[in-house]
Order: C-alpha cells, then structure tokens, then sequence
C-alpha cells in the first residue's frame, strides 16, 4: 500500500454552523452520492451553563474529485439527547451508510460524569430525506457498557459483509491517575460486533481486536475498514495515555492493520502516514476514514488539536 498525501481541504473557521458552532470539524465521515461526496463531522459550540464544549454533526458536500466545495449545512443535523440520556452533552462522532432506502448514522454520545470526565455509548439515528437531518430510533444507545466492556463504548463504524452488520468500535479498560494531583485519563482499545438488521449488537465480550505497539497503556480509536479483494484493511488512531495533548511525542497518529478473516488482525503502522511538514498535521493526526469513490480509494483525517483546524485527504494504492 502507497499513501500520498493531498492536504487539507476543509478550515471550520471559514464557516459558521448554526449560528453557534464555529470551531473544530472532527472525525470526517464520508458519504458518497450520485455527483457528490457528503462529508459529515462534528463541530462545537459552548455551553453557555459552564463554558464547556458541546459536539453537534455538521456536513460539508464536495465534487467527486474532493477537490472542491460545493455547499456546507447551515445547521446541525441532529440534536442532541434530552436530559440524562447518553448523548445529552454531545455526539462525536458520526458514522453513516445507506440501509434500503435510508441513511444509518452510528453516533458516539457523550454525557458528564462526576469521578471521571465522560462517559460514551453508541445511538442509532436514522434519515429519510438523503442524510441531511437524522432523527432517533429511541432516547437510548444500541450499545453500551457491559460485564466485560465496563465504560467508554463508541466510535462506531458500520459495514455490511454477506448480509451481516459488522462494526468495529472502542471500549474502555481503565481509567487511571498518573499522580494524585492530576485528573483521571482513560484506555480504550478496539473490539468488534455483529448484527443481523444493524440494531441488536452481539460483541465479542471485551475481545481486543488489534494488537497494541506502544503498551497495554496504548489508547486506540476511530476504527474504519475497507474490504477490498476478499482482504480486510483497517486505519484508525492511537496515542499514549497520558501526556498527549502537551507531548508531541504521546499523541495521536494514524495506525494501519489488515485481516483475511476478521479474527486475526496483522499490524503495519508504517504503511500509513507520517507527520506533516505543513502547520495542520505536523504534530498530530487522527480520526481517519477511508472509503472509495470513482474507483479511487481516500483517507479523510485531521491534524493537530483534535481538528480544531480541519481536515485533509490523502489517497491509496493498494
């Protein structure tokens, strides 16, 4: 596999969505359509109650060629969850496929905790007018925590293979203090679930699906795979526990894994990118998505800070 990079197509800070949300587009999803590409992400707006962030999903349309705008939503395309529900302080991120005659969007809701920072389970919302507004199929997640995946279930991605729901998601394994003086951090790692109608979720019960590099402390999310001649290949991100959001060292990059059977996952993290000369992505990258268009197969990522700054593309040969 060859990646070549393309750049950054998409700033956040040219556009203003709902009259709120004005920083960060995360996780770039793609969605391809007839003669165009929908790339939905999620954007933030503050909280006016206590200044903290809230996600919203947004979605900017691209030619086929990725190489240029054609329009961005004006709005947000989903609310958020009503009091006490999963995803009352946010949805992030968004991950959509075509079902029949309608759109699925696995969202990663978010709500505050008290001991720890958040917790995060996964919701099913649907669209009916070709994905620009969703709405929920029930006030509650299709998955979240369990005996053996305990906290911290998200980051869907959803792909059908022989008439099966297969997703691939994150679910934490421990919260821990590197000090009594600093906060809790948390440690995720990637598993996997099937579902015959998309719904009801049968996972493997608590089963690590790609090896770790770095350490059992190793921190894995964003998962998206393509299948392509019978061969499975996955590109997500992964980052140290602690110390990533100030160590350029310990943050985010883009791993890489491929299968043949779904079971065993063979990782090859230098087949991917490496960190960017240019100011967006030379110190981090993460949250990818790969899908085909055109029969052209594209990377959709972001850079540093989370993607307070967009994201960019790059394209594949394998």
């Amino acid at each position: 596999m060859q990646v070549y990079k393309i750049g950054k197509i998409f700033d956040p800070t040219d556009h203003d969505f709902n009259n709120s949300c004005k920083d960060f587009s995360q996780s770039p999803q793609a969605l391809v359509f007839e003669d165009f590409v929908r790339v939905y992400f999620s954007t933030r707006a503050v909280d006016e109650k206590n200044g903290k962030y809230l996600s919203h999903i947004a979605y900017v349309d691209f030619d086929k060629s990725m190489s240029s705008i054609i329009s961005v939503s004006s709005g947000t395309v989903v609310p958020l969850g009503g009091l006490g529900c999963f995803d009352e302080h946010g949805i992030f991120p968004i991950n959509v496929l075509r079902n029949g005659n309608d759109i699925y969007g696995y969202t990663c809701g978010w709500s505050r905790r008290v001991s720890v920072s958040v917790e995060t389970a996964i919701g099913l919302v649907v669209s009916k007018d070709q994905g620009r507004s969703f709405e929920r199929i029930g006030n509650g997640p299709v998955l979240s925590s369990s005996l053996h995946e305990p906290f911290l279930v998200g980051d869907a991605f959803v792909k059908v293979i022989d008439k099966t729901f297969h997703m691939w998601y994150i679910f934490g394994t421990v919260w821990n203090r590197r000090s009594l003086n600093e906060p809790p951090e948390r440690t995720y790692k990637i598993g996997h679930a099937t579902s015959t109608d998309g719904i009801d979720w049968v996972t493997e019960g608590g089963r690590q699906v790609v090896p770790d590099r770095i350490g059992k402390d190793e921190c894995q999310a964003l998962p998206t795979v393509i299948k392509v001649d019978n061969r499975l290949h996955m590109f997500f991100c992964y980052r140290e526990t602690f110390d990533f959001r100030n160590n350029v060292g310990c943050g985010y990059r883009i791993g890489y894994a491929w299968s043949d059977d779904n079971l065993n996952w063979v990782r090859e993290d230098h087949r991917t990118l490496d960190l960017g000369s240019s100011q967006w992505d030379s110190e981090m990258q993460c949250y990818p998505n790969v899908f085909e268009c055109e029969g052209s197969y594209y990377l959709l990522y972001n850079g540093n800070q989370f993607g307070r700054y967009g994201f960019g593309l790059a394209r594949l040969e394998l």
